[in-house]
């Protein structure tokens, strides 16, 4: 080999390793984002990713997560059990993540949490309020929500106290969110002394629930507790007004979104209907400067879209309080260090519960608009 050669050989293995050893430096924080960012529950996927996009923007401007850049992944599971294990595959071996933003149904969080937990990957999830999401002793994953063993209880008694009902229908989608969350109604109704007149399941991506209305309308009914999700609310609320069954309507947070007045066919058969969520996160006072960015960008930051947003906080909290982009180490920082965010302090137990849960009760009004009771 001739020195000619030799030299520029070299130089080659100079620059790269120089190059190699800048983008080490400046690499960017691989996050993930899941949810149905497809499908029927679309919406949902869609508030997950405003929130998290407009969160790692402001994050980055402020220096990032030690000193690195956050960059988001897009990752779709369609709200399917089986397509959230791929994403979550997907997510730790191909695109390096090293935190999760989701999923958003419980029955994807849960086998997908398993891939992240194998991995060393740390998940936060805005959304999934099935109470096994937590109760598995997976030390990185966590929840921004609730537990619909909270929900149910707070739906239970409002029932009872104020709509002071004595029969009261059951229905759910058979999904581990759905009919978790109706069990956990369910049983804080037994508690309460009121024993349903009717429990059934429904199919999701029905749409026709004309002999489900009978069945209702037989039952004489007071309320129908439905737990599910917005795409099978709204054509039921629908075909129980228009077989004249005025009982009241009920739900939870799966129905959070304006679009369960498109898939009801508009505002009048959603008037009235009640649904159970956290204390509207728009009204938090530490939000406001961020709820202002969204609105001016012609967005309504509705549903899980603050939600997403102080979930991305949290995470790059964990990682600047631990000093390192190390999921093991901000997992234990975040269960003993609160966390400012836009929805106010959070704080965690070790199981990655928050501390505390706040669900209050909403009405849909005649414009198609949900407010605070």
């Amino acid at each position: 080999m001739s020195q000619k050669i030799f030299r520029k050989g070299f130089l080659a293995l100079a620059v790269t390793t120089a190059l190699g050893i800048s983008a080490v430096a400046q690499a960017d924080v691989v996050i993930g984002v899941a949810g149905p960012h497809t499908g029927a529950n679309a919406s949902f996927g869609e508030q997950y990713w405003r929130g998290a996009s407009q969160a790692a923007e402001d994050i980055n401007a402020a220096g990032g997560v030690n000193g690195e850049k956050i960059k988001l992944v897009k990752a779709d599971d369609a709200c399917e059990p089986k397509q959230a294990v791929a994403v979550a595959n997907r997510l730790v071996d191909q695109d390096k993540a090293l935190a999760v933003v989701g999923h958003f149904c419980s029955s994807s969080s849960i086998p997908a949490s398993e891939v992240y937990d194998e991995a060393g990957v740390i998940a936060m999830t805005p959304g999934s309020t099935n109470p096994v999401v937590t109760e598995r002793g997976l030390s990185g994953m966590f929840r921004m929500c609730g537990r619909d063993d909270q929900q149910g209880v707070v739906a239970g008694n409002y029932i009872v106290d104020t709509l002071k009902a004595k029969k009261v229908a059951i229905l759910h989608d058979k999904d581990t969110y759905g009919q978790g969350l109706a069990d956990a109604t369910k049983a804080q109704l037994a508690k309460r002394g009121v024993k349903e007149v009717l429990y059934e399941g429904l199919t999701r991506g029905e749409k026709d629930f004309n002999a489900l209305v009978t069945k209702l309308r037989a039952s004489g009914a007071e309320v129908v507790y439905f737990g599910g999700l917005h795409p099978e609310a709204g054509p039921l609320v629908r075909q129980m007004r228009e077989q004249g069954l005025t009982a009241v309507f009920l739900s939870g947070d799966g129905i959070v979104t304006d679009e369960l007045v498109t898939t009801a066919g508009g505002p009048q058969y959603t008037k009235g209907v009640l649904m159970t969520f956290g204390a509207d996160p728009r009204k938090i006072p530490d939000g406001q400067p961020v709820i202002e960015k969204f609105r001016a960008g012609g967005f309504e930051p509705e549903g899980y879209t603050l939600y997403a947003y102080a979930t991305l906080q949290a995470l790059a909290a964990g990682f600047n309080g631990a000093g390192a982009n190390d999921a093991a180490k901000a997992s234990e920082w975040l269960k003993s260090h609160p966390v400012q965010t836009v929805l106010g302090k959070k704080e965690w137990d070790k199981k990655g519960d928050l501390k505390v849960s706040d669900y209050v009760v909403y009405e849909w009004d005649g414009n198609g608009k949900y407010h605070q009771q």
